[in-house]
């Protein structure tokens, strides 16, 4: 774990505006309070969650020091929010279903059948899913796992899954179910750009960063992301319509399906004799991210907020507790109503406004420096900005209609960082003189500017270890007033990285069991996207694969593009090497398991042709960098 000794006490205006906000905003309402410790019922022994190899991969007790007050390296609106999340245990939600809170970024539901028990969400690794599983049957007996279901496809909801079931018992009939979509998304999010996400997801979530008032202090969401092993058995049915039913284990289900809310694939379920509703991560206690800083698609604030009128509309008369797979529940029915009705109106609100403000040649930037939040919504503590935040979320929305060119022609064709950065220092008067400046602007407590003139010195000369240590000062002042969680870990990981140097990415871009549920048709473009295209610009290879269930796939490279076409026809041109092998032995091939060598040895395998042109293919291929420079060039 990395050490904090070079961490800076919190400069006097960054304590004075920690301390206002606790003059403004209403911490003497406790009800978020009273309902993250409604229905406790105990929580595990041990403190620490390991590994098979005993690895310590969740600790439970990682965030004690939040039971003190608040220091002043913290913004005491972020530090409400974390001792809300670190709450950990068992919990009923409602008579028959039971959540486990705290053992991971998110939470696991647990609904109970006539024989056995639904598990909704199986947490983000195997390993806390295990011990989150084993808490509940220490608590309400040795029921056996009835069923799966995945809300959506992020990791987070489904990575856990082996420690609740196995393939023997999916193939013995324990149905698994997610949204129509499920599948191709929750793979494709974690290949394509995976390493790049995963890199930033290391800023993101802080799970490396040490915790404390200095440190990592949660990440709004939740607390951070466990670093165990992530799996996925595929959903054997889906959910494909608004209405539909499904009964398991005799708990009557009905779905709403949300695409293109805060996933690509999801849903929400009302169970209709329990009164109880499930928002999945689409309403929960704060402004989630319409583009998350990891990188994602940008989301649909519009959708998103006709969808929770939907879902008020089809299930909030009839709903006692609303609860969500991260946070802690509402209880009451009006208290559903208003808590849906405010995230609503706060998504709607930041999509019509940032549109009203586009319409008038605002900028992103712009927007975000001149929209609020409406007073009624920020008086409520679930519309707060703990993981989204309305700046970032207003740069979403105008990436999303817009793009990234804000249409001044000065901006069309700027220089890379280091080249522009070089010429910034240049113009300034060379880095001492930035630096001399810097340091004015550090001590009148101007620590965005700070931040921002220094990633000019950094980029331009990375060596310049007293402009790194000043920028990760200004960074980590930045950090401790953030009200956001991740913004917080953003500036915290940069100032340590500028400080000490990569920290590294706790979780693989794509785990194994990620991998295998690609489909033949994602693995070969999963492939295309490593191709080192100026190095392949004269290669022109062409491999015809047979495939034991009788398909066959060409696959060329030409132009540094890698194409594929499955069967014959014109597009498919006479290849120099053809292979008839098993499809698992193609996977193998292609996802680095087996080299040509190994495959050309197999007896399975036949080759005919220049068995040397796939070995030249394979050899155009980059790997990916998982700890590439992010604050430093």
């Amino acid at each position: 774990m990395p050490e904090v000794s070079e961490a800076r006490p919190a400069q006097p205006g960054i304590a004075a505006a920690n301390r206002a906000v606790r003059d403004r905003l209403p911490f003497d309402d406790e009800q978020d309070f009273h309902d993250a410790r409604r229905g406790f019922i105990g929580t595990a022994a041990q403190n620490v969650i390991r590994d098979a190899q005993g690895r310590p991969v969740w600790d439970l007790q990682a965030y004690g020091f939040l039971t003190q007050d608040c220091p002043d390296t913290a913004n005491p609106s972020l530090w409400r929010q974390s001792r809300l999340c670190r709450e950990h245990g068992l919990f009923e939600v409602t008579d028959g279903i039971y959540q486990v809170r705290g053992f991971d970024l998110s939470n696991m539901t647990l609904v109970e059948g006539e024989r056995g028990v639904f598990v909704i969400d199986p947490l983000l690794c195997a390993e806390t899913a295990g011990a989150a599983l084993a808490l509940y049957r220490a608590h309400r007996g040795e029921r056996r796992v009835s069923g799966v279901l995945y809300t959506h496809s992020h990791v987070d909801h489904f990575g856990g899954v082996r420690g609740v079931v196995t393939d023997e018992d999916v193939a013995g009939g324990v149905p698994v179910y997610a949204p129509q979509g499920f599948l191709e998304h929750a793979v494709s999010e974690n290949v394509y750009a995976g390493t790049a996400m995963s890199r930033r997801a290391a800023y993101m979530y802080g799970a490396a960063l040490p915790k404390g008032e200095r440190g990592q202090v949660g990440a709004g969401l939740g607390q951070t992301t466990s670093t165990g092993a992530v799996t996925l058995i595929p959903p054997t049915v889906d959910i494909t319509r608004t209405g539909q039913s499904e009964t398991v284990d005799g708990i009557r289900m009905v779905f709403q399906l949300t695409p293109g809310t805060e996933a690509p694939a999801e849903l929400n379920i009302h169970f209709p004799d329990h009164h109880a509703l499930c928002m999945a991560e689409n309403a929960t206690h704060n402004l989630h991210n319409l583009l998350t800083l990891r990188g994602a698609q940008v989301r649909d604030p519009r959708v998103w907020a006709r969808y929770l009128t939907e879902a008020v509309t089809l299930f909030a008369a009839s709903s006692d507790v609303a609860f969500a797979s991260h946070h802690w529940p509402v209880w009451g029915r009006e208290r559903v109503v208003k808590f849906l009705s405010q995230q609503r109106d706060l998504y709607a609100y930041l999509h019509d406004q940032s549109l009203r403000l586009l319409n008038q040649g605002l900028t992103g930037p712009e927007i975000a420096e001149r929209l609020q939040v409406p007073p009624a919504l920020e008086r409520a503590w679930h519309t707060h900005g703990y993981y989204g935040s309305v700046s970032h979320n207003t740069k979403a929305v105008y990436q999303r209609y817009l793009g990234w060119f804000d249409g001044n022609p000065a901006h069309l064709w700027e220089h890379p960082p280091v080249e522009s950065a070089t010429r910034y220092v240049q113009f300034m008067g060379g880095a001492a003189e930035v630096l001399r400046r810097a340091r004015q602007s550090y001590a009148d407590g101007d620590y965005r500017w700070v931040a921002q003139v220094l990633g000019h010195v950094v980029f331009a000369d990375p060596d310049n270890a007293e402009a790194r240590r000043l920028q990760a000062d200004a960074f980590e002042q930045l950090g401790y007033g953030s009200e956001n969680g991740t913004w917080r870990n953003f500036y915290l990981t940069g100032a340590y990285e500028l400080r000490h140097g990569p920290l590294g990415t706790p979780a693989a871009a794509a785990a194994p069991d990620v991998l295998a549920a690609l489909t033949l048709e994602q693995l070969f473009d999963a492939l295309a996207i490593r191709v080192n295209g100026p190095r392949s610009w004269d290669a022109d290879i062409i491999v015809r694969w047979h495939i034991d269930q009788g398909e066959t796939v060409t696959m060329r490279l030409r132009n540094g593009v890698l194409t594929h076409v499955t069967g014959a026809g014109p597009a498919a041109a006479a290849p120099h090497v053809e292979i008839t092998l098993t499809e698992a032995d193609l996977r193998a091939l292609l996802l680095g398991a087996l080299s040509p060598a190994d495959l050309a040895a197999k007896d399975s395998v036949e080759i005919t042709g220049d068995a040397g042109r796939l070995s030249e293919l394979l050899g155009y291929l980059d790997t990916p960098d998982p700890d590439f420079a992010i604050v430093t060039p």
